[in-house]
């Protein structure tokens, strides 16, 4: 079973990817720098490093979905989104 606590939600507009709050810095409508290939990756297994562009923190992704990323270590705090 997938840990939840190591997911985080993001959004697609055209060919950019969004998380609405930073997992780490809780800052608003982070632009990732990640392109919809790299999701694709994402799904057939590929990992993928992620610096974040607002704190510069480093998350490894290891999957995603239509909806959620996850990460190699929790991103969600009890009480966290």
């Amino acid at each position: 079973m997938i840990p939840f606590e190591n997911t985080w939600p993001y959004e697609q507009f055209g060919r950019d990817i969004y998380f609405s709050s930073c997992p780490v810095c809780s800052a608003v409508n982070v632009l990732l720098p990640l392109k919809p290939q790299d999701l694709q990756s994402l799904r057939e297994g590929v990992k993928k490093l992620l610096v974040l562009p607002c704190c510069r923190n480093k998350l490894t992704l290891v999957e995603a979905d239509g909806d959620y990323v996850r990460a190699n270590r929790p991103l969600r705090r009890y009480g966290n989104a």
